[in-house]
Parts: C-alpha cells; structure tokens; sequence
C-alpha cells in the first residue's frame, strides 16, 4: 500500500469516527448543533467549531501545492505539470478531450444539483433542519473519501480511469458543503463560499491551462507515473492490459 493511500484510510477512519460522534450529540446532546444556527457561532463554543477550523484549513490547503494530497488534487498547479518531452502538443486531440469531459461534468453537476434541490425541499418542508443538514455534510465528507478508496458512481457518468485523471476532483467540498447553501447561517454560508472559491479557481484553471488535465500532454498523470496508488482496483485492471 502506499504511504498517500495509508494517509487516505487514517483520514477516513477519522471521518467515520467525526459521522459516529455528531450522530451521538443530535441524540445525547443536541445544543452543541445551536452554533450553525444564525449568527450563534460568535455567540458560544462548539466542537463544530473544531470541525469547522478542519474544513476551512483543508479548503484553504486545497489552494496550495502541498505534500500528502493525491496528484489528482494537485493536477491544477503549474508545478506538477510534466510537459512530454521532443512531442508537440496535439492542441485538436486536446480540445476534444476537454469538451468531452466538460460535458460528463455537466452531467454530474446536474445530477448533484437534483439531489441537492431534494435535500432543499425536505427543509423547505421542515422534514429535516440545520441539525440534519449538518449530518447530511458530514456524511458526504465520509463518502468523499469512499469514493477515492473504495468506489466511486461518478466515474461511471465520467468515464475516467481513476482519481488521477478525475475531472471533477476538487469538486469535493462542493459537494460536500452544497447542502449549507439552506442552512440560512454564518456556520453554513462561510463553508459553501469557500467551497465555491474551490470550485471555481479549479474550473478556471481548466479553462486557462486545460493541458494539465490531460495525460498524454502531462505525463505526471500516466499510470507508469503514478506513486498515489489511490485507486488500487482501477489500477490492477488497467496494469492488466
């Protein structure tokens, strides 16, 4: 196993233990939920205060070249692009290649955007509250990584060969903070606007430099290349071939 895919399991054993944890307090003690609700935050501690410090950090790290985070995260950078070396670039082949996989993210965008609608009528509803949504965020961070380790549904709709190609990669806290756009508080809007910036300096920089995303224009994303070892099950099948 490598060492990025040992530091990716402790980090969703983590997540599992934070899901297990918050579901405890709604049950035992529902109060410390009080801090995403207006502007409560300011008003009283909370662990989800510490929670929330984890997340800005882990959004704010996303925004840096850093060690320890899978290249498929980091693809964005000019300093992990590897440009092949006495080849011309194909700019056609790449143009295609860019169009095709905008549109399977446009696909996954609409899909996430129904399931968030959904999740935003039960509020509306009031068949769930803040205390759920909160849950709901954190259950998306578990599955983040599940889908990084274990299975992902999404490169289905993408058709990619695994996480180091992954056009929508640091889509994640997106997704995962999306639900926080009904939550109506500090607590729920300062995690979404941060996930938007996210999202959007990764979408610029595909439309600015998209020959990073490609491998056959960065060939730190071919498989002879890769050291991550994220998605051992795409990876055997593919050394296979």
């Amino acid at each position: 196993m490598s060492k990025i895919r040992k530091v990716y399991f402790t980090k969703l054993g983590a997540r599992i233990s934070i899901l297990i944890a918050s579901i405890l307090l709604y049950i035992f003690a529902p109060s410390q939920f009080d801090v995403i609700d207006g502007w409560n935050f300011f008003k009283k501690f909370s662990v989800f205060h510490v929670l929330w410090l984890v997340w800005v950090f882990d959004m704010i790290t996303q925004l840096m070249p850093v060690k320890n985070i899978a290249l498929g995260s980091q693809k964005f950078f000019k300093e992990k692009f590897r440009p092949a070396l006495n080849k011309l670039l194909d700019w056609d082949s790449l143009k295609d290649y860019i169009k095709k996989t905008n549109k399977a993210a446009g696909k996954v965008m609409a899909a996430w955007a129904s399931l968030i609608a959904f999740i935003g009528a039960l509020k509306l509803f009031k068949i769930i509250d803040n205390k759920h949504i909160l849950i709901i965020s954190i259950a998306f961070y578990v599955c983040d990584l599940i889908c990084v380790l274990i299975w992902c549904p999404f490169r289905l709709m993408l058709g990619n060969k695994c996480c180091t190609t992954c056009r929508i990669f640091n889509w994640d806290h997106f997704m995962m903070f999306s639900p926080m756009i009904f939550v109506g508080s500090f607590f729920g809007a300062s995690l979404f606007l941060l996930s938007v910036v996210d999202l959007l300096v990764w979408e610029i920089t595909i439309y600015l430099h998209p020959e990073r995303f490609w491998e056959h224009s960065n060939m730190a994303l071919k498989c002879s290349e890769c050291t991550d070892k994220l998605c051992t099950q795409y990876c055997q099948r593919l050394r296979r071939k």
